[in-house]
């Protein structure tokens, strides 16, 4: 795909699937096999690793089906499956869950760092994601940015308690639901300042 152009159009509801339907699998899957070991090759892995082992290419073929359906793939989306493969695979392989559960740490401390790191050079690298989708003068990029990087960094903090403090099943839950169920909200109540700061057909002609 060439670079700015549109991706093509796909059903809402085919591309919600595409992107909730992994983890939504994973927390299914884990909930039924949670109390189940199986032996594999004459090694034990409980159903947390199972549905780990499931969980990786169910994520590489939903990502690589919205590729081809929109011809385009989001940055985000690529770091994600290179940090599910690497340490899904890392869980796996040590049969060790905490590999995966720290993944959630990494990626969203991740994020929160990398636009920790464009403000201190008095830029939004979150417009550079997302400017094509929400027309906003650079002082909302600004400030959406801090308040997204705050989000991103609270997220990291958090997924870290919890692994560390909870059970695996309520883990698995939280991570499921609780973290995209805290960025939703995180963006809808940006509502005001996307609209105070939006550039309108008028600022576009000056």
């Amino acid at each position: 795909m060439k670079p700015g152009q549109d991706p093509k159009p796909i059903n809402p509801w085919l591309k919600s699937a595409l992107e909730l339907g992994p983890p939504i699998l994973f927390f299914v899957a884990y909930m039924r096999m949670q109390d189940v070991t199986y032996t594999v090759g004459g090694t034990e892995y409980d159903g947390f690793i199972i549905a780990t082992a499931g969980f990786v290419p169910i994520l590489l073929a939903s990502i690589a089906v919205l590729w081809t359906l929109t011809g385009q793939i989001s940055r985000i989306q690529v770091f994600t499956a290179v940090m599910v493969v690497f340490f899904g695979g890392l869980t796996v392989w040590l049969n060790d869950e905490r590999f995966f559960k720290m993944k959630t740490t990494l990626v969203y401390g991740f994020f929160a760092g990398v636009l920790g790191l464009g403000l201190l050079r008095g830029q939004s690298w979150l417009k550079f994601l997302m400017g094509e989708l929400l027309p906003m003068k650079d002082e909302g990029w600004m400030i959406l940015t801090k308040r997204i990087a705050g989000a991103f960094a609270l997220m990291a903090i958090a997924n870290e308690v919890v692994w560390r403090t909870q059970s695996t099943e309520f883990w698995v839950t939280f991570e499921t639901f609780g973290l995209p169920a805290f960025l939703f909200v995180m963006f809808m109540t940006q509502a005001k300042l996307i609209e105070r700061y939006a550039i309108t057909e008028d600022d576009g002609a000056a």
